[in-house]
């Protein structure tokens, strides 16, 4: 079909390609940019003008998206008629019309067996679309199970359904499950208690609470929600008074108050919204000190087997299980017990009644380690009045200034002797290096900065509400609360320049640099700039880590913070990659990927950069990392960065590594053995001397 009228001048491609990149609304591509009909409106004059000239036929008004070309003055109507209905909606019809001649042509894919079709629908309409929460819901969760990764590969029904057959994952309406020979049906009776896990140790949400320092001589605990109660009795042999409840197992316990209370992975087995909700509150209305909330969070379950229900899903076992998003559970959370819970770990939430123990428990995870100045010279003011000047030196280290009234358990003996804390802190400083004190306060000082530049995710505590020592400490370090906040404030603000990260990252002497990326130790994170264990810490915070994590990749091209657990870090030289996480900063997305069966996961070299000097191992660490740069096993990374490749590596060169030291191999040839000793001659520039190779035939 053919309109032979000619129009006035169009808007040029580059102005076209101006407004698309800066419209709120719509999905760019490198040569299109797509949006639904009803988000028209919300795009800028001069698109909804140039979108108004290619309406040359009445079917337009019926299309479901327009394609602005950028690459041709071209416009598209797209029709999706289960554009609501359908996750990933087939393409029926679409008309392209040439706006300089208002030509228009049409493809029609009704009778296609291989339609192309939609993904991330959400980012078609406005937010204000009634089903863009379903829409945005549904992305998230197929972003985390890596389903839309090679986009280019899922663009037609057949190659989303391959993926999703291989994956073994199906959908149902806007709900991801895996397919089980089971018909749907919402009247089926769920047998929650078959939820219960036999235990042999603690369970992780109360080891964590255990490890984090909640438990005193006489904390009580309580496990609503049991199961068979092997929480109640582990925690009952480290001698603590401990009780629980569950309606299947334990159902004829009273349910008591405890300083301590768990209601570990409960919430997401209970299939009815309220009874979950009901649960929850009743776990709360027991808690006398701190609530241990865990649920299960949606990493991978693509091999589990399950089927829709609810907004959960039901087991092979015939249980449900709600898989909430990290950030969603403790939404959660903190809108049912109106509260601001802190993430522990990946599903895990501290709860604390009292607010001054909330922000004394966020407080202490952020403090760096200091230890009291040595004494470099022996005065013999200082030797009489060690044991009564030590409670002080104590004092100075932990808090990063000199005491107030009431502040020191001797004071009134300093005072007797010195007259204040001033004078005795004088008498130290003859004895010490006064450099390292102050070091010690700018630790504190910076550990209080980090901390409420952090507490802006949550509720910032209020100058009021802070206890006497804390408000002394913002006194005494930086002036006053306003000063504090204001710096807090100024840091935050300062990460939205990547740029200024990639050079701290590049600049400081510890970790492990890539070209968008820094890797370090999890030992060696309060060793780094404020700035970067605030980028850090707004992960940490706001989703928690990977439990055992001992690696942190941080990375400065994207808001990304990574969580890497390498078993065996001190034993093997060269450990392998188990389990990772990945955070986006900007969406709060968390991907997960495990290496554990992989046949060739991905392997450390050089672990004393990642390492302090000071940490214990460092070198045993460097001297191999050196062994092997001598013998050129390092000198392409890339192509060593796997396991298989590395042992490859070690097997070329006649290599093996036992006990952190490098081997040749007895058996190797001799030719391999002279050229390769020629190669490290040539490389060090100097003659090799006999012993500077071990040579041992080893297993």
């Amino acid at each position: 079909m053919k309109v032979t009228i000619m129009t006035d001048s169009i808007p040029s491609l580059d102005v076209i390609l101006n407004c698309c990149q800066r419209s709120s609304v719509g999905k760019l591509l490198p040569n299109a940019f797509y949006v639904h009909t009803c988000a028209l409106t919300s795009l800028d004059p001069i698109l909804q003008e140039y979108e108004r000239r290619g309406r040359v036929t009445e079917i337009t008004q019926k299309a479901t998206l327009v394609k602005f070309s950028l690459d041709k003055p071209n416009i598209s109507y797209l029709f999706y008629p289960d554009f609501d209905q359908d996750p990933h909606p087939s393409l029926t019809l679409s008309i392209v019309v040439d706006l300089n001649t208002l030509d228009y042509k049409e493809w029609n894919y009704q009778a296609s067996d291989n339609p192309p079709i939609l993904h991330r629908k959400e980012t078609f309409v406005t937010p204000d679309y009634p089903l863009y929460p379903e829409f945005a819901h549904l992305t998230r969760l197929e972003v985390t199970l890596g389903l839309l990764e090679q986009s280019r590969m899922i663009g037609t029904r057949q190659e989303w359904e391959y993926r999703l057959k291989r994956l073994g994952i199906a959908l149902l309406g806007h709900y991801l499950v895996c397919p089980l020979n089971l018909q749907y049906n919402r009247s089926v009776i769920i047998d929650r208690h078959k939820a219960a896990i036999f235990r042999k140790s603690l369970s992780r949400p109360v080891r964590l609470a255990l490890e984090s320092g909640l438990f005193s001589e006489h904390t009580t605990f309580f496990d609503y929600g049991c199961g068979y109660g092997g929480d109640i009795e582990h925690i009952s042999q480290q001698g603590y008074q401990s009780s629980g409840w569950d309606p299947y197992y334990c159902s004829n316990s009273n349910c008591l108050p405890a300083d301590v209370v768990n209601i570990g992975y409960v919430i997401n087995v209970i299939e009815d919204s309220k009874e979950r909700r009901e649960a929850l509150i009743k776990a709360w209305e027991l808690t006398q000190r701190v609530l241990i909330v865990s649920a299960q969070v949606l990493i991978n379950d693509s091999n589990q087997g399950l089927v829709a229900y609810g907004d959960g899903i039901i087991t092979r076992r015939n249980t449900f299980q709600k898989y909430y998003e990290q950030e969603e559970l403790k939404v959660y959370i903190d809108q049912v017990l109106n509260v601001d819970s802190i993430p522990v770990a990946l599903g895990i939430y501290f709860v604390f009644r009292d607010l001054t123990q909330a922000e004394a428990f966020r407080l202490s995870r952020f403090r760096s380690r200091a230890t009291t100045p040595k004494v470099k010279i022996l005065l013999k003011r200082f030797e009489d009045y060690e044991d009564l000047l030590k409670p002080l030196m104590n004092f100075y280290t932990e808090r990063g200034r000199l005491p107030v009234s009431g502040e020191l358990e001797n004071e009134l003996e300093l005072k007797a002797e010195f007259g204040g804390f001033k004078r005795a802190f004088q008498v130290i400083s003859q004895v010490t290096q006064p450099e390292d004190w102050e070091i010690i306060s700018e630790k504190r000082r910076q550990d209080l900065l980090l901390y409420f530049a952090l507490s802006k995710f949550s509720d910032r505590p209020q100058a009021k509400d802070l206890d006497l020592i804390r408000k002394e400490d913002i006194k005494a370090l930086f002036g006053g609360y306003q000063q504090l906040c204001l710096m807090a404030d100024l840091m935050l603000a300062s990460l939205r320049d990547l740029k200024k990260l990639s050079d701290l990252c590049t600049a400081i002497s510890i970790g492990k640099k890539f070209k968008n990326s820094l890797i370090i130790h999890i030992s060696a994170l309060e060793t780094l700039p404020t700035l970067l264990r605030l980028y850090e810490g707004c992960a940490s915070e706001t989703i928690g880590r990977l439990e055992k994590a001992n690696i942190i990749k941080l990375s400065f091209r994207q808001a990304k913070i990574t969580y890497l657990y390498y078993p065996d870090f001190d034993l093997n030289p060269h450990p392998t990659l188990q389990t990772s996480m990945e955070i986006d900063l900007k969406s709060l997305q968390v991907r997960y990927r495990d290496y554990y069966d992989d046949e060739n996961p991905p392997i450390l070299h050089e672990k004393d950069c990642l390492v302090s000097p000071d940490y214990p191992n460092y070198e045993k660490f460097a001297k191999l990392t050196q062994q092997e740069r001598d013998w050129g096993l390092l000198d392409d990374l890339k192509a060593i960065s796997h396991q298989k490749e590395w042992l490859n590596c070690l097997e070329s060169h006649c290599a093996m590594i036992k006990n952190y030291k490098l081997y040749w191999r007895k058996d190797a040839d001799s030719y391999q053995l002279r050229l390769l000793k020629s190669q490290i001659n040539q490389r060090k520039k100097k003659p090799i001397k006999d012993n500077h190779v071990q040579r041992e035939n080893l297993d």
